[in-house]
């Protein structure tokens, strides 16, 4: 049931989009010197304030993490040496940074727990490619699609167990209520 509420909410923000665009609605573009560069796959944090994006840095895709507030470029050295990048996703107030990178010759699927500094790989099984994620705003859930066996499969990876919940602001995450020594 939560799924098909995110996939509806989903839906209403694809139809909303659509319908502004094709009314002829004018939306005001944020001035910003992101339009500059070759940019790509945009990822926008559920708070607004943090955007995730693939620029060409030396020849390689690379993600590249700004707050969106203060213009500022983050800084993501531990992702570095595993490129090239591909598919940000970021949760809601940007915490976790979910991307597809590469080690060798093979492609892995990461996130980035910008609080802490660890990184958490996501283990594939078998002979699967990833080829894009998306990050649930609350960095419970990741969707992945995948090539598997010249088929294309999309599969959505429970990683709440790993990775505390990143919340929007005032959110508490319910727990279960303790019975007392009687």
């Amino acid at each position: 049931m939560k799924i098909l509420n995110k996939n509806i909410n989903y839906l209403i923000f694809l139809i909303s989009l659509v319908f502004l665009t094709s009314c002829g609605s004018r939306v005001e573009r944020l001035s910003s010197p992101l339009l500059t560069l070759s940019k790509q796959e945009p990822a926008l944090s559920g708070s607004g304030q943090f955007l995730a994006l693939i620029v060409d840095q030396n020849g390689r895709p690379t993600v590249q993490l700004r707050n969106l507030r203060s213009g500022k470029i983050l800084p993501l050295r531990s992702l570095s040496r595993n490129q090239p990048h591909s598919s940000p996703s970021l949760s809601w107030n940007g915490r976790y940074l979910a991307v597809i990178t590469q080690r060798f010759n093979r492609r892995q699927a990461i996130i980035k727990d910008r609080l802490t500094g660890r990184t958490f790989q996501l283990p594939i099984p078998g002979e699967r490619v990833p080829i894009r994620l998306s990050l649930a705003s609350d960095a419970s859930q990741l969707a992945m699609q995948f090539s598997h066996k010249g088929k294309w499969k999309i599969e959505i990876f429970d990683i709440s167990k790993n990775i505390e919940p990143d919340l929007p602001s005032g959110m508490r995450v319910s727990t279960p209520v303790q019975e007392l020594n009687r």
